[in-house]
């Protein structure tokens, strides 16, 4: 038995194929080294996240959630919820908050939810996978496990806004959390605490409907890491990944600029860290590679 148990909800770029697939590896080798074990909630369903706000109205928006909630809770009574995608993770917990301070609401929710045999309770915490790694695991905890330290990295932690705002990371700052900057350390590596864009947006959905808005965002957020002596971007947001690394040939057409900067997730560095294989890590799903850290995977 895993140390650690939680019910975990995919979401859906973490699919084989889709966006985030190596977001999904690497925390699965994650979990491995830490004895973790995610316990994926049977058929869950799109969240709804951003396109949720377009037009469904909000109770079919909130019963998305709360129906992967409620299968949760049939078949994982005993497990906090966990979500790796930060898009998954907000909208899972805003239905979560607002159904148990909404009577009314929590009762249509379920009304609704009466026609697939299900009831949502809300009885379990909804938490990002960064949240478990802190106060589950512990700095300490993830400390002992480095093998190959990430010496000479420099890495500007970005945390963009969906895990930052409205709930954020317990005991952080809104405007300068510092989560990710001590993972950074705890790695081995270079935390650059002094990275401006650090909670800034990438545009999010915004790049796709007014591409010329979305991508003057996401420069800035390149060009301040470079300005802070970034060799990488870190983050824990799928949607930010994608924007900030896709996106930088098209900003690069645009600008006239030469950025070709790595883009990684939080568990990737740690698979690294930890002693990994690059495989192991899914650095071969990055779009621009980092041959440092390639590098030292391959120590």
């Amino acid at each position: 038995m895993a140390k650690h148990e939680y019910s975990y909800y995919p979401g859906c770029s973490s699919q084989k194929g889709a966006s985030s697939s190596n977001l999904e590896k690497s925390v699965e080798t994650l979990c491995e080294e830490l004895d973790i074990k995610l316990n994926p909630i049977p058929d869950w369903n799109c969240c709804g996240a951003s396109i949720g706000y377009a037009g469904g109205g909000e109770l079919p928006r909130m019963t998305l959630s709360a129906r992967n909630l409620a299968l949760s809770e049939k078949h994982h009574p005993d497990q906090d919820v966990v979500a790796t995608c930060a898009a998954c993770w907000l909208n899972t917990r805003e239905v979560q908050e607002r159904l148990n301070h909404n009577p009314t609401l929590k009762a249509e929710t379920n009304i609704a939810l009466q026609s697939v045999k299900l009831e949502y309770k809300g009885n379990k915490k909804v938490r990002h996978m960064v949240e478990v790694l802190i106060e589950d695991i512990g700095y300490d905890v993830l400390g002992s496990k480095v093998k190959k330290p990430l010496e000479g990295l420099k890495i500007a932690g970005y945390v963009g806004c969906q895990t930052n705002r409205p709930f954020g990371i317990d005991g952080e700052s809104f405007e300068n959390p510092m989560y990710l900057d001590k993972m950074v350390e705890t790695l081995g590596a270079e935390a650059l605490t002094k990275y401006d864009k650090k909670v800034a947006c990438c545009s999010g959905a915004l790049m796709f409907s007014e591409p010329e808005k979305g991508q003057a965002l996401v420069k800035d957020i390149i060009e301040s890491a470079y300005d802070s002596g970034a060799n990488m971007i870190v983050t824990p947001c799928p949607l930010c990944q994608a924007n900030v690394e896709i996106y930088q040939d098209d900003i690069n057409a645009r600008y006239k600029t030469k950025f070709d900067m790595p883009v990684m997730y939080y568990s990737q560095l740690m698979d690294v860290a930890f002693g990994r294989s690059a495989l192991d890590a899914a650095l071969n799903g990055n779009i621009i590679q980092s041959k440092r850290l390639r590098e030292i995977a391959d120590k």
